[in-house]
């Protein structure tokens, strides 16, 4: 072993004070009641969707860490979760993110082609963000919905029987709510109480 140390986003703190809203902390405790005494680990998935949605849209490694300390777990056991689903960013993304089925020439869904309109469309390639801010473009291994492909999932929502004018269409909705407060019924911790 030579001692040098890995260089991984993981590894980097910004040190930022992350808390909840005492509105979210008392949401939260009460789902963590839910389980059985000594497995608050089961909770987990729950908090990371209302960390992600209300400290940032991003999960980083200060808000990794305040998750742990809530539910009493080591940083790694909530690392593996964040860095397993793809549902759960690592980095900053826009308002919306535009996840497209992206695991290669799919006769099936016609992803490829979605993809490719988007790219061009917003001028932005995989991984990355409109200068506005507004869309980030992911592909993702699958999103399960061939039998309504071509498909795509805005943040929380599915778009399905995608078409080139049904696509425009969505991204100019998008636009037009951007700055609309988002209903609480739309927001993950809207969805566990």
């Amino acid at each position: 072993m030579s001692g040098n140390l890995i260089d991984h986003r993981l590894r980097v703190k910004e040190n930022f004070k992350v808390a909840f809203s005492a509105q979210t902390l008392e949401k939260i405790r009460l789902l963590i009641k839910r389980y059985p005494e000594g497995k608050q680990k089961s909770a987990l998935l729950p908090v990371l969707h209302i960390a992600q949605e209300e400290l940032g849209g991003y999960l980083s490694v200060d808000v990794m860490d305040y998750v742990a300390s809530l539910l009493g777990l080591q940083p790694i056991e909530v690392y593996e979760v964040a860095t397993f689903y793809s549902m759960f960013y690592l980095d900053k993304v826009g308002k919306y993110v535009l996840e497209v089925c992206h695991t290669g020439p799919c006769s099936i869904c016609g992803s490829e082609e979605i993809i490719e309109y988007l790219r061009k469309k917003l001028d932005i390639n995989i991984g990355e963000t409109t200068p506005d801010g507004m869309f980030t473009l992911r592909g993702v291994e699958c999103l399960g919905a061939c039998g309504y492909a071509p498909v795509m999932q805005v943040n929380t929502e599915f778009h399905e029987f995608l078409t080139h004018e049904k696509i425009d269409a969505l991204l100019e909705e998008l636009r037009k709510k951007a700055n609309e407060e988002q209903p609480e019924s739309s927001k993950w911790a809207g969805k566990f109480f």
